[in-house]
């Protein structure tokens, strides 16, 4: 027990002074629970299989699939124009908005898809970021309570209960205490909060994709010279390949894009073919986006008995017909070494080594009208192409400069396709099967995960990138510990002393205890660390007093979540650091009553809900 004492002391110290990262700390405490002959084997590693670290992973993986078929963009983006030019109101909007979000798609995932936006929409309105990115942060740690699978600790508490032979919580069974919650966190932030939030001025300016693509169109005439063009009955293009014209030497254009009318999804046709390439086949009624000068496109019209399609070069239009969840466009500045220099390269032409195109060129702050272009050290180019291929392109060349990062300016794209259909579809499947109880909730995640990887709304890489290890793995880890308290009888005693010292007098009591215990944790260490070694010790205090566990490990679950007071108690937290330029003092005088209010409404509420 001593021996055990001495090894959750340590833990704590090293997750609080954050010289290695979680996942690093709780391997440690687990292996130091196996050579100190605390655990065997088997117990030592049963975390990496334990169903509750499954289901957050797969979890991971179905957010990442919202967020990467355009869901959690559009969301942003539309609770934000809503808001119009109030702060008031859009101060309730992203409070909001991040706490719906974040019931159904990862916190940390929810923040990093409103923080730009809501950055963005601070500076338009005449308001700072501070003023708005805190109600976010909190806003999606109050979310999660919403839901089952809204964050990691209410998983745990769940998991927890069954493991002991009561009854789990049901899915929205969360949200009879998550909707309270988050309308208290609305309210106080709208009325009390905001006076709190301090004025910080900051010129740390995010990506944001609309206002960029806006200032490349402008800045590169991208839209200039832009054609769209159908090709009809008689056009001898029919069932020919692009290959077979040379159309960039003989005709002076470019196909930037084609859309089929008439695809066929079963059979493997898409809608548009992004890049066309030399064997890409020309098929009647195709719809394609050539670049070319006015003389040359109304020859080429000519010769190939094509239509003409009113196309506006206006920026959503252009925005609409360049980028998606797949593809996207950025700036690349070419540096002294770099390996592109002295070569001369076609405007509108592919790199096909690469899978990039070149829509746009600048030279000493103005626009290259050249067809052919010697490129110099400085010239920047706007180029189009997968946002893998981006990315890769700027980890092949170091003597290149991509603005921006494009893994995460993908996700900023708000325009829906059939894919983001098939990722709300599989939340919702999920959403079925646990609320009737068909299959066990890890399998119901790795169902729709499963689904999401195949049918590729989410690429594996991608995926795995979107899979929050550090978090997984410290889960996985530090459940030895949770077996290590209750075989050495360390939560036992825990419980016996908070039995003794409050539960004697009253379990309202008791649960206050629990409340504070936890949420104590949670202001220095992980959210579902802090739920793992407070489960046993809830659990065996409501049995030894021979009442129910479930109003303790609700109030587990949302004390875990109260990270309110400094700015390492959760990740989304750190995130909004210094986007808010916000200070740790910042923290504790916003967070403060609003977690005195938490732990009112609780012990007013869960023993109505709960009865014990």
């Amino acid at each position: 027990m001593i021996t055990l004492l001495i090894i959750l002391s340590l833990t704590i110290l090293l997750f609080i002074w954050g010289k290695f990262t979680p996942d690093i700390v709780a391997l440690i405490s687990m292996l130091a629970l196996f050579l100190t002959g605390i655990l065997d084997l088997h117990e030592t590693l049963s975390g990496f299989s334990n169903p509750t670290v499954i289901m957050i992973a797969s979890l991971f993986i179905i957010g990442e699939g919202l967020s990467q078929t355009g869901w959690t963009a559009l969301a942003g983006q539309k609770f934000v124009e809503w808001a119009g030019k109030s702060v008031p109101k859009l101060l309730v909007l992203v409070t909001l908005g991040s706490g719906i979000l974040s019931g159904f798609v990862s916190n940390t995932g929810t923040v990093a898809t409103l923080l730009p936006v809501t950055v963005s929409a601070a500076w338009s309105i005449g308001t700072v970021p501070s003023k708005l990115l805190m109600p976010v942060a909190f806003g999606s740690n109050t979310g999660g309570l919403l839901t089952l699978t809204g964050t990691p600790p209410n998983i745990i508490a769940s998991n927890a209960l069954a493991e002991n032979g009561f009854e789990a919580f049901s899915f929205f069974e969360f949200a009879l205490i998550g909707v309270p919650l988050l309308l208290i966190s609305i309210l106080y932030f709208r009325y009390i909060g905001h006076r709190l939030l301090p004025k910080n001025t900051t010129e740390n300016q995010p990506v944001n994709i609309n206002s960029e693509m806006h200032q490349w169109i402008e800045n590169y005439k991208v839209g200039e010279n832009l054609y769209r063009l159908r090709i009809r009955s008689m056009s001898q293009l029919i069932n020919t390949k692009i290959g077979d014209w040379n159309f960039e030497e003989t005709y002076k254009i470019s196909v930037v894009r084609l859309k089929r009318r008439f695809p066929k999804p079963l059979q493997g046709i898409k809608p548009f073919v992004e890049f066309p390439s030399v064997n890409t086949e020309l098929r009647y009624h195709d719809i394609i986006t050539v670049k070319g000068e006015t003389e040359d496109i109304d020859k080429f019209i000519l010769t190939f008995h094509l239509g003409v399609i009113p196309f506006k070069s206006e920026n959503d239009n252009l925005k609409e017909e360049f980028i998606n969840q797949e593809v996207g466009m950025a700036e690349m500045i070419v540096t002294p070494n770099s390996f592109f220099l002295g070569r001369t390269i076609a405007m509108g032409a592919y790199l096909d080594q690469y899978g990039i195109q070149l829509l746009g060129a600048s030279r000493n702050n103005k626009p290259l009208v050249n067809k052919e272009i010697a490129i110099k050290a400085g010239d920047a180019f706007i180029i189009r192409g997968t946002w893998e291929r981006i990315e890769t392109l700027k980890k092949v060349y170091k003597n290149l400069v991509i603005s921006g990062s494009p893994e995460s300016m993908s996700k900023d794209v708000d325009k829906l396709t059939y894919k983001s259909y098939i990722s709300l579809s599989m939340l919702l499947l999920m959403i079925v099967l646990l609320v009737f109880k068909v299959v066990p909730g890890a399998i119901a995640a790795m169902i729709s995960a499963g689904v999401i990887l195949l049918t590729r709304c989410v690429p594996i890489n991608k995926a795995y990138k979107g899979i929050s290890w550090t978090s997984v793995v410290m889960i996985a880890a530090m459940i030895p510990m949770g077996i290590a308290l209750q075989k050495t009888g360390v939560a036992e005693l825990a419980a016996n002393s908070l039995v003794s010292n409050l539960g004697s007098v009253h379990p309202l009591l008791l649960l206050g205890g629990i409340f504070i215990l936890t949420t104590g944790f949670s202001q220095a260490i992980n959210n579902s660390a802090t739920a793992v070694l407070m489960a046993p010790i809830a659990i065996i205090a409501a049995t030894s007093l021979n009442i129910s566990p479930q109003p303790f490990m609700i109030v587990v679950a949302i004390s875990a979540s109260t990270a309110f007071l400094s700015p390492v108690g959760t990740t989304t937290n750190a995130m909004i650091l210094t986007a808010g330029d916000y200070k740790f003092i910042d923290y504790l005088k916003v967070g403060a009553p609003l977690l005195l209010l938490f732990l009112m409404l609780s012990m007013l509420l869960v023993p109505m809900i709960w009865p014990f």
